[in-house]
């Protein structure tokens, strides 16, 4: 029987973004990488840092292609897609697939070719799997975040809970 939380679950989970086995992923198929911003790659708000910078240099010599998918503003989206060489696409109503769907046409690649990775359950993921790209979704960056948006970790703990009870089942 499937769980009324599968279509949120995670394909897989890492503790950051920066210690993922890119060049290991790149050997698997996968050619594009669409990743969340705010608590994925840096804090809330803060821009692009040398360690951001790095990995994504780190990505694109392994032959990946990148995108920045974000629901904020092209302000906060283009200076930090531009410090890291990635494309970008600002105001994309995640959880929508439309924005998914844009981001593998850009990066010509497709839901079996293409990752995800971000820190929310509920817009990241549950719009990932939408558009049936594999995530995988880190731990928040910062723990300092919006009101709205602690209120959805309060709910994703639950999905989170469901998901680690299945995981240890399968084993």
């Amino acid at each position: 029987m499937r769980s009324l939380f599968e279509n949120l679950y995670p394909d897989e989970e890492a503790d950051n973004s920066y210690d993922i086995p890119y060049e290991a992923l790149y050997g698997k198929g996968y050619r594009g990488i669409i990743f969340d911003i705010d608590n994925t790659l840096v804090p809330h708000g803060a821009p692009a840092t040398h360690e951001a910078v790095r990995l994504f240099e780190r990505i694109h010599a392994a032959g990946f292609d990148t995108l920045l998918l974000s629901n904020n503003k092209e302000e906060r989206v283009k200076p930090f897609a531009d410090a890291v060489k990635a494309q970008y696409i600002f105001k994309a109503h995640k959880p929508a697939r439309a924005g998914y769907l844009q981001a593998m046409k850009q990066m010509n690649t497709d839901p079996g070719t293409t990752l995800f990775i971000g820190d929310q359950i509920f817009t990241d993921t549950w719009g990932a799997k939408k558009a049936g790209i594999r995530t995988i979704l880190v731990k928040p960056i910062h723990p300092k975040e919006e009101i709205q948006i602690i209120l959805k970790r309060r709910l994703e703990a639950i999905v989170l809970f469901f998901y680690h009870r299945r995981k240890g089942s399968e084993r």
